[in-house]
């Protein structure tokens, strides 16, 4: 199909944007090629901003990966003209002789009746390159709506929004990942907070710092709310530490403890690096809850020497395994939440009850979230058993749909502790990854160190989300699995240490760097949290003056 006028190009193409350059080379496998108009400055570009080449037939959405200068005379890279004195002739070689090129990689097709679809072909040569256009991104992201939820704007189109599919997003395993200090719990509370608004799932979140719950302070000094105050209906807080949330002035809904009994042999497994559990040591532990039943751990704690003796003149048990494993399980006795009998009932049942009312849990972990040994223990233990009542109920499900439990992620911090390749066959949350969401049970798992989690179980995380990464063997985990690879090593390496991302994945259709949306009273509206006070009065006051143009009104009397 040929365009025979400007107003035939523009009734396909929509507005059009400032003109970059045109199509000069390229591979499907590689990307194109784009010489750079004179008049285009090229440090106003950057990787990761979005162009689109108007082929003759349909749109290429493509990002830009690589910026370089270009010449027609190898002569002038060695011999380069004396531009000190003469400005004219610096225009003269300045788009001609020199000139600046860009790399850039096709990501979809967008056709003439605005379907988006794979890249399966190159525009030809001199076809036209353009700044993307708000409608550009909203044609391959679409709008806003139940069920696509915005988390931020492309780099540069501030005014423009990247939504994510929320279905897709909570069907498989999400990961957040950047260096300390990229803001991974700004934006898992920015996706958390978007799950709960739009009831995509129930989440159950470890919340090993108090990051999620209540109130904290931003790297800017200032109070930005948590989930409990955002949806104080949809949301509750459990703890583990009462003194720690009272100190803080959270009221929790529940305080979680545990007992000893409960803790099973599987449940040191995932101790096994954090702990410095050995086989040896875990085999004493299987044999001790056989002969001793489910108070294996209170009796090993209160044994005599002669209750050892006899032990070892009866079981394989090595002496040495025995008793370093006691030594390692001491550790123990300095949680208050590890008790002979639970206090407040059955924690799992509780969170389980929230659950199936749609109800997210966020639990606290106080104090004990710097013990590592603690944060892992407990959320394994909860996660082990709350799955298996998952599995429990999608069995007696399958004759009756009513009966099916919500769709649940749960989301654990410091991930590659649990999901490290030595051990993420043996912890449920391994186990969890693998089943994609067969039992309706998804991880959202938050770390800098995406290259210490299984290979295995990172091919399974459908969506990813990953702030600044500068170690080369982390950047290659994200992308591990992932078409056009290598341009996209050189956005994730060149993102700001603070607000910026590139998403990828199942949850969108295709890569996007963002500018994560601010985490502010706006973000606060747009989530149905009332405005209290001064705040509610000076939104009053800004609503009168654009009806009425009045400064000075200050309300009703």
């Amino acid at each position: 199909m040929a365009y025979k006028s400007m107003n035939d190009l523009d009734a396909f193409f929509g507005p059009r944007s400032p003109r970059l350059g045109v199509v000069t080379g390229g591979s499907l496998s590689r990307g194109l090629d784009v010489k750079l108009d004179p008049e285009t400055d090229i440090e106003d570009l950057a990787v990761g901003r979005y162009v689109v080449v108007h082929g003759r037939n349909r749109r290429f959405f493509c990002m830009i990966t690589d910026i370089g200068l270009g010449n027609t005379n190898a002569q002038i890279t060695l011999t380069p003209p004396d531009f000190q004195n003469n400005a004219y002739l610096r225009e003269v070689y300045s788009g001609t002789t020199a000139f600046g090129t860009v790399h850039i990689a096709p990501m979809l097709t967008i056709s003439e009746n605005g379907e988006v679809g794979p890249v399966r072909t190159i525009p030809p040569h001199f076809q036209e390159v353009w700044t993307a256009t708000e409608q550009d991104i909203n044609d391959v992201f679409g709008d806003e709506d139940e069920h696509h939820f915005n988390i931020g704007a492309p780099l540069e189109l501030e005014d423009t929004q990247i939504n994510v599919d929320l279905r897709r997003l909570t069907e498989r395993s999400v990961g957040v990942f950047g260096k300390s200090g990229t803001g991974k719990s700004y934006l898992t509370r920015i996706l958390l907070a978007g799950t709960i608004a739009r009831g995509a799932a129930v989440n159950l979140v470890f919340d090993m710092h108090n990051d999620y719950g209540w109130e904290v302070f931003n790297e800017d000094g200032r109070r930005d709310k948590g989930l409990k105050q955002l949806f104080p209906d949809k949301v509750s807080i459990f703890t583990l530490d009462d003194e720690s949330s009272k100190r803080r002035g959270v009221r929790p809904d529940h305080v979680v403890t545990l007992a000893y009994s409960d803790i099973q042999p599987e449940d040191l497994s995932a101790l096994r690096q954090t702990m410095d559990l050995s086989d040896t040591m875990l085999d004493a532990a299987y044999t001790l809850r056989r002969r001793q039943g489910k108070d294996w751990i209170q009796w090993l704690l209160r044994a005599t020497s002669e209750d050892i003796e006899d032990l070892l003149a009866h079981t394989t048990i090595n002496g040495a395994a025995l008793a370093a494993l006691t030594r390692r399980l001491e550790r123990f006795q300095r949680f208050g939440f590890l008790t002979e009998h639970p206090v407040g009932g059955d924690s799992v049942q509780a969170i389980l009850d929230h659950i199936q009312q749609g109800i997210s849990v966020i639990l606290e972990f106080g104090r004990y979230g710097n013990a590592l040994e603690a944060y892992i223990l407990v959320a394994n233990y909860l996660t082990r058993r709350i799955r298996e009542h998952y599995v429990r109920q999608i069995e007696a499900s399958l004759g009756d749909e009513a009966k099916q439990p919500p769709q649940l992620v749960i989301t654990i911090e410091e991930a590659h502790k649990f999901l490290d390749p030595m051990i993420a066959r043996q912890t449920i949350f391994g186990t969890i990854a693998r089943e994609l969401r067969k039992y309706k049970v998804t991880l959202l798992v938050v770390d800098q160190r995406p290259s210490a989690i299984d290979e295995e179980v990172m091919s399974q995380i459908g969506t990813r989300v990953t702030a600044l990464l500068d170690n080369e063997r982390d950047i290659n985990a994200v992308l591990m699995g992932v078409s056009g690879a290598g341009g996209l090593r050189e956005v994730l390496a060149r993102l700001d240490t603070r607000q910026q991302a590139i998403v990828l994945g199942h949850a969108v259709p295709m890569p996007v760097v963002i500018k994560s949306r601010p985490y502010d009273e706006a973000f606060y509206q747009a989530m149905g949290a009332p405005l209290k006070g001064h705040k509610l009065r000076r939104a009053a006051k800004k609503s009168s003056r654009s009806l009425y143009g009045d400064d000075d009104w200050e309300g009703f009397g």
